[in-house]
């Protein structure tokens, strides 16, 4: 699998022009530049921006917490008049207010994440509420193999508070467990800082003060991968079922190895492509389609290798 990691700082957008550039310009502004999932959103917005012979400088926050970071730099961005701007909010409320501003002189496109504001010209996304049922379903699946039906206690762990992503993820979760599958009781729900090591830490605490306790829903990639870790050095792996959201190289380890039961995955490759393409069509005053869904897969070690999971599994990030 290949892995990138993206370098880029609002400094270097900073250094562009109208003048200086006849192309134009539409910068994308990540969640976090050091994070493989959002690498694979910058690669499939690189595809788009060289077929449309557009600039398309690369942004972000240097964490999942830092949004005020996020916030100055696309105040930054929108200072330097581009044709457009494509978003990964990090923060529904607290991005709201900035985005609506930035609107006011430029397109905007919001990619994986929603942000309080009508301003938005197109999202595109995950239906994540629905991907949070089909992680239900994935689930119980895995319980009911495991143990024969699917009853027991659950929990989830999300990655971070505030995020609509997760949010709906939750919610979607919430929805299925009710309608389908009462025998499955959610017992906890913690919320992490995107950080691995305390997702380590958390599904650890899980383990021990929830004895048992028979599957884990994870909300993202760093989530999973630090249920996972957890579950293995526990030895409990075939005992706790972990599905998880997203995927990167660990987790596809984990998932071939037995310690993940399920991912559930997007395509932040076409995320990143599609971002793209809407904004450079509203920047022309035509209507994007919104909003712009990219689907969502369940992925076990069943189904792995099969030519569209390995897709998914192994983008070209480039």
């Amino acid at each position: 699998m290949k892995r990138l990691i993206v370098a880029a700082s609002a400094a270097a957008f900073l250094a562009w022009s109208p003048s200086a550039h006849a192309k134009d310009t539409i910068p994308l502004i990540l969640k976090s530049t050091s994070n493989y999932y959002f690498s694979i959103v910058a690669a499939g917005a690189r595809k788009a921006a060289r077929e449309l012979d557009i600039d398309m400088p690369v942004l972000g926050a240097a964490s999942f917490a830092d949004i005020q970071g996020q916030i100055s730099i696309l105040e930054n961005a929108v200072s330097a008049k581009p044709a457009a701007i494509v978003i990964t909010p990090l923060e529904y409320s607290a991005l709201g207010a900035p985005i609506t501003e930035a609107a006011a002189v430029v397109p905007i496109i919001a990619v994986d994440s929603a942000a309080d504001s009508s301003a938005i010209a197109a999202m595109v996304t995950t239906d994540n509420v629905e991907g949070g049922r089909q992680a239900a379903d994935a689930l119980a699946t895995a319980i009911a193999e495991t143990y024969g039906k699917p009853e027991g206690n659950v929990a989830v762990i999300l990655g971070a508070s505030g995020q609509s992503t997760f949010d709906q993820r939750l919610a979607g979760f919430k929805e299925q467990l009710a309608v389908k599958y009462p025998g499955l009781k959610l017992v906890a729900e913690r919320i992490a800082d995107g950080q691995t090591t305390t997702a380590v830490n958390i599904m650890t605490d899980l383990l021990t003060a929830e004895p048992d306790l028979r599957g884990v829903f994870s909300s993202d990639l760093i989530m999973g991968a630090g249920a996972g870790q957890a579950v293995v050095e526990n030895n409990v792996q075939q005992k706790v079922r972990i599905v998880a959201f997203d995927s990167d190289e660990k987790l596809v380890q984990l998932l071939r190895d037995g310690a993940i039961a399920a991912l559930i995955v997007q395509d932040p490759y076409r995320m990143g492509y599609e971002g793209i393409k809407a904004a450079y069509a509203a920047s022309k005053g035509e209507k994007v389609e919104e909003p712009i869904d990219t689907g969502v897969n369940i992925i076990t070690k069943s189904n792995m290798d099969d030519p569209r999971s390995k897709e998914l599994l192994d983008p070209p990030v480039e």
